[in-house]
């Protein structure tokens, strides 16, 4: 899918970015309106950067020159109009209600940047992987760790063979033991974090296949995976593990389990229907 919002291409490059373009990049999009009207000598100096690592930038992105990526700002930024602090930002003098309202609209604004960023091909393959699997195991570490749990129940309902791996040694540990039949879906927001890249080797040596579900297409992770699966929401450096970016990865597994029980609507209905009517009995 061809990326024609110039925000959307710094998220994907985030991770192939020099510490120094990375500035640039945290720069331009938290001050969205006023970089398309900066000079590059004005942006290198509030960035903290030389002049020619804006254009190395720049065409990084696949941008002709400073100018272009303006005029890229100006067109994502349209009929914006910048405030001095971000719109979805809750300040100590807002009301319960104006404080829910803001949350809705970050969450909301997750699953629509993840419903612009799905692939249908990319869903379909990983449909067909998960249907074919000996084993499904889920992994994650951190607040990722709560969502591959998430995702074991939810499959759990229409297939026995997934099971969360929930610490970091048992991981490991299952990793090892893999077949070419057996599949990961992997969780990792950033996909760049240490434990992710150790048992993502160990997988790979064990000729399995994975999902990694992310925000970065491009991190170190994504070169280990399959097939990606890319979720939505920004995340800012305070807002690690935020609920909206969990949001977006809940959605996308839905859409997966969506796909999956397309495979087979009946046998997915009718087990569903056994999951509904054990549970019921644990109910008042």
């Amino acid at each position: 899918m061809p990326l024609s919002n110039v925000f959307e291409k710094i998220n994907t490059e985030y991770y192939e970015l020099t510490s120094a373009e990375k500035k640039v990049a945290d720069y331009a999009v938290i001050h969205q309106q006023r970089t398309q009207f900066m000079s590059i000598s004005e942006l290198a100096e509030e960035a903290g950067v030389a002049e020619a690592t804006i254009s190395r930038f720049c065409r990084r992105l696949g941008y002709k020159g400073y100018s272009a990526f303006k005029l890229a700002i100006a067109n994502a930024t349209a009929g914006r109009t910048e405030l001095p602090v971000r719109e979805d930002e809750v300040l100590p003098a807002d009301s319960v209600q104006e404080m829910a309202r803001k949350v809705y609209d970050t969450d909301l604004e997750a699953m629509t940047q993840t419903l612009e960023l799905i692939r249908p091909e990319a869903i379909r393959r990983a449909a067909d992987m998960v249907v074919s699997a000996s084993r499904v195991l889920c992994m994650g570490q951190g607040g990722s760790m709560i969502l591959s749990q998430e995702c074991a129940h939810l499959f759990s309902t229409i297939q026995m063979n997934f099971t969360a791996v929930i610490d970091s040694h048992l991981q490991a540990i299952a990793a090892s033991q893999l077949t070419p039949s057996d599949v990961v879906i992997y969780f990792s927001y950033s996909g760049s974090t240490k434990e992710l890249l150790k048992n993502m080797r160990i997988i790979r040596e064990r000729k399995a296949r994975v999902i990694l579900i992310t925000r970065f297409p491009k991190s170190p992770g994504a070169s280990f995976a399959d097939i990606v699966l890319q979720c939505g929401s920004r995340e800012g450096p305070l807002q690690g593990g935020s609920v909206a970016a969990r949001v977006a990865q809940l959605y996308l597994i839905d859409v997966l389990f969506g796909e999956v029980c397309r495979r087979d609507p009946e046998g997915s209905h009718m087990r569903q229907e056994l999951v509904a009517e054990v549970l019921s009995e644990k109910h008042i």
